[in-house]
């Protein structure tokens, strides 16, 4: 009814964003290995204290795992951007995780994705890194610069060079 209201075009932005409240450092320092070796591209983790899950990159979805722990957006300088939450969270089949998203829509930094629960991810022994990779950064991405530091969902935490 309202989709006169949605954005349709992605914005231009090269900065990261927290997706999540939490200790944000280097994609190396993720304890899944497929991403600390950087085989899924270069980019940061996340590890959280809060629940709530916004988007990274201004970017438009692309895909959403039907097990919900993963989410891709692609960026308006064709940068596709990878929202992995948890480790070995696809064997929970979605449990943890409540998105609002869907493919197609269009995301400014900051815009709710959903939630993922802490709780229920510990519960079964797993970690709730949240990682961000830049899938194909070896031909977009030049230089990634980044602040390993905690903050807040939403607060710029680095900027991709071209």
């Amino acid at each position: 009814m309202f989709n006169f209201l949605k954005k349709s075009v992605v914005q231009a932005d090269n900065h990261l964003y927290a997706p999540i409240t939490g200790q944000v450092r280097s994609i190396t320092e993720s304890s899944d290995a497929m991403f600390s070796q950087k085989m899924m591209g270069d980019g940061f983790v996340v590890f959280p204290i809060s629940e709530k899950i916004v988007s990274p990159v201004a970017g438009k979805v692309t895909m959403i795992a039907d097990t919900k722990h993963a989410i891709g957006l692609k960026m308006a300088n064709n940068v596709e951007v990878l929202i992995h939450l948890g480790i070995d969270t696809v064997n929970m089949q979605g449990k943890p995780f409540n998105l609002v998203v869907k493919v197609g829509d269009v995301l400014n930094p900051g815009d709710k994705i959903g939630y993922m629960d802490l709780k229920e991810i510990a519960e079964v022994g797993l970690a709730s890194d949240v990682m961000v990779a830049l899938t194909n950064s070896d031909d977009k991405i030049s230089r990634l610069q980044l602040t390993a530091e905690d903050f807040n969902a939403g607060d710029r935490v680095g900027e991709m060079f071209l």
